[in-house]
Parts: structure tokens; C-alpha cells; sequence
């Protein structure tokens, strides 16, 4: 299973109501594994039919909204998430975060950190921008295409 496929499989987790799943074959083992629901659901295992290296997956996160503002009821550009992770507004626990509502950016300025599979991805800003809301609460699990920053062009 190669990292488009476990990509994807993630994508489908995050979208679906299972909340666990449990893949194996020989050494190969992944495990998905999300907490919507009160009561997880348990699913049978299924074996791979392409052998691959050893690894494991975190979870599949869930996109959750800050329910300080709701996108659809603002009009609005929005910086979206270009992948699966956990969104971090500061660059280490206790720093500034890299923007606040009201801030100028220029393009390329990072927005934010997106942790995926261990790795920080930083997040930048794709236009000069002004910041109108913070769609998304620091350390939050995003899905891919999750607006993360309200902009307005400049």
C-alpha cells in the first residue's frame, strides 16, 4: 500500500461513520481510528492483497468548526487546508501565534502549521491578504480542503 492509497483511505475514514479499522497483512498493519460518536462502531479486519512496508497511521481526524464564526453565513475568500492533520496557530507551545484577526499578510507568509503523519507542513498565505476570522481552534484535526483563515484580497 503505497502513501496516495493510505491517503485516500483516510480521506473516505474521515468522510464515513466507522470508527475504527483495522487493516493487517504480514508485517503491514494500519489502523484507523476516530472518536465522533459516544459508542464506536467495530469493523471486521481485512487483509491487503499488496504486501508493504511496516507502518502505522494516526488517526483519521475529523473536521470540527470553531463555533465562533460560521463560513456559510460570511461571505468571503478562505485559505483552505491542503491536507489531513492537526492545525496549530503558533509555531511551539506558548509562542505568538503567526497571525490574529486583523493582520496584514503578504503572500507566502505562514498562516499556520499543519502536523501530518509527524511531519510540519507551514501554511502560507497564497495572496496579500487581510485576516477577517480564524475559522479553525489551535491544535484542532482538519480534513483536507478545511477553511482555516476568512480573508479579504488586497
Amino acid at each position: 500500500m503505497n502513501l496516495q492509497e493510505i491517503k485516500k483511505l483516510m480521506e473516505i475514514f474521515g468522510n464515513s461513520q466507522i470508527a475504527k479499522l483495522n487493516l493487517k497483512d504480514g508485517e503491514f498493519e494500519l489502523k484507523l481510528e476516530k472518536y465522533t460518536s459516544p459508542a464506536p462502531v467495530s469493523t471486521p479486519q481485512v487483509p491487503l492483497a499488496t504486501p508493504a512496508l511496516p507502518a502505522q497511521v494516526p488517526q483519521a481526524p475529523v473536521h470540527t468548526e470553531s463555533p465562533v464564526s460560521t463560513p456559510q453565513a460570511q461571505g468571503g475568500d478562505f485559505i483552505t487546508s491542503p491536507m489531513v492533520g492537526t492545525f496549530y496557530r503558533c509555531p511551539s507551545p506558548g509562542a505568538a501565534p503567526y497571525i490574529n484577526v486583523g493582520d496584514t499578510v503578504k503572500k507566502g507568509q505562514t498562516i499556520g502549521i499543519i502536523e501530518a503523519m509527524k511531519i510540519m507542513n507551514e501554511i502560507e498565505a497564497e495572496c496579500d491578504c487581510k485576516i477577517l476570522s480564524i475559522e479553525v481552534d489551535d491544535a484542532t484535526p482538519v480534513e483536507f480542503s478545511t477553511n482555516l483563515v476568512r480573508i479579504q484580497k488586497l
